[in-house]
């Protein structure tokens, strides 16, 4: 089942093409750089389907694309399949773990004349159609999973923005709005908000709020307790299932009390790094999404952790307010530093921004709609973890031989019942 080769008998590889933001257009097709899609263009280099290998930065990473697509200079791709299927070769490239050829002295690199004599072993031809469409299956099962995901978030936004922004939430026939001198006014008035909603501070609504260190890399004693770390860079991937549940920091009790993650908690991007579109971004830490680590959760460092106050406000009203303020970019006037909000910036956004904080009735509805909406995308999200896991164990299984295709066959049915969480 298995054979011996060349790399270069198998695919061949080349040099992505140098491209500048500013030499770009808008457009829809995909620079694929080493960390993935960098950005869109309106031309392409190569026509899809394609696989991009990282070259310098993000070393080995392998990227898949059915599209016309534009490699980046940071990139190597697959100029020639040798009639191989392309995702098969994706599928292959991944478990080479070609990060270890790495011939940089200063910046990490790699060489492709390197890597193009290694000798590999690989499923013989009559295998390869058949192991790319079995690993395929569940790629597949995932994507519509995402699509799902991303279905409910829009559903949630547009409700956010039918009963908030628009201000038709129900009853609003039947609701006075006042203009701001307080008089009242025709619904839709530029100005005019629903009788009983108030204007709030969000340092009103919240409990607490509080950052902090990562903890200790290592124990340091029988006190020390173990707790997962989610960061900024995790918030996009966190329903979807792309969790990494691998980083784990140690705290005393006392630390750990005042910092785990609680049902409804928010988390609260203030630092983007180099991400200007980070700032500002959340999580919200739904019971489902607790319940998904075997450890307690704090968030990183460059985070803060948003406690709401119920009594004030639906922490799912404030988690759909913070959604869009990001989108929108309302955030933005409160930074000064490029990398994002300093402590006192923070400080700042939570003691001047107001809030128009719904009746309490409006917002118990809000939460009856939006609640089941949350914790179907978090269930999604488990389903592609267990997917994820399956295909990961799988890959290596297939390509070294192992796990003979034979006689296995996957039906879309059998996939889905096999990712329903324990």
């Amino acid at each position: 089942m298995i054979e011996e080769l060349r790399l270069i008998e198998l695919i061949t590889l080349q040099r992505g093409y140098d491209i500048s933001k500013k030499d770009q257009n808008e457009g829809t097709v995909p620079v694929i750089s080493s960390g993935g899609v960098l950005s869109y263009h309106d031309k392409y280099k190569v026509k899809g389907p394609g696989v991009v290998i990282g070259r310098k930065g993000t070393l080995g990473s392998v990227f898949y694309t059915d599209e016309n697509y534009w490699p980046h200079s940071t990139g190597l791709w697959v100029k020639e399949f040798n009639n191989n299927n392309p995702k098969f070769i994706y599928y292959f490239l991944k478990t080479l773990h070609l990060e270890r050829f790495d011939s940089g002295a200063a910046n990490p690199t790699l060489n492709r004349n390197h890597i193009h004599s290694l000798n590999v072993k690989v499923p013989q031809k009559k295998y390869r159609n058949k192991i790319a469409s079995i690993l395929s299956a569940y790629d597949d099962l995932i994507e519509s999973n995402n699509q799902r995901i991303q279905l409910l978030e829009e559903m949630a936004e547009e409700i956010y923005k039918e009963w908030f922004v628009r201000f038709r939430f129900p009853g609003y026939q039947n609701t006075k709005f006042l203009n701001e001198k307080g008089k009242e006014a025709p619904h839709g008035t530029k100005g005019a908000i629903p009788e009983g909603w108030k204007k709030l501070k969000f340092r009103d609504c919240l409990k607490h709020y509080i950052g902090g260190g990562w903890g200790e890399d290592i124990p340091k004693g029988k006190s020390s307790i173990p707790a997962y770390v989610v960061r900024g860079t995790d918030f996009p991937d966190f329903n979807v299932g792309r969790m990494n549940f691998d980083v784990l920091r140690f705290h005393t009790e006392s630390n750990l009390s005042s910092r785990r993650c609680e049902p409804n908690d928010i988390i609260f991007e203030v630092s983007g790094g180099t991400e200007s579109q980070s700032l500002g971004r959340t999580c919200f830490m739904s019971k489902k999404a607790i319940e998904r680590f075997d450890e307690p959760v704090i968030c990183a460092s460059f985070c803060k952790l948003l406690r709401i106050d119920k009594n004030i406000v639906s922490p799912f009203f404030i988690s759909e307010l913070l959604k869009r303020m990001h989108k929108t970019g309302e955030l933005k006037v409160f930074q000064v530093q490029s990398t994002g909000l300093s402590n006192y910036q923070f400080e700042d956004f939570i003691d001047f921004t107001k809030i128009l904080n719904p009746s309490n009735d409006v917002q118990h509805q809000f939460e009856l709609l939006i609640k089941p909406i949350y914790e179907e995308t978090q269930l999604i999200g488990e389903k592609n973890h267990v997917l994820q896991e399956t295909r990961d164990l799988l890959l290596p299984r297939l390509m070294s031989g192992k796990l003979s295709v034979d006689h296995l066959k996957l039906k879309e049915q059998e996939l889905a019942m096999a990712a329903e969480p324990k």
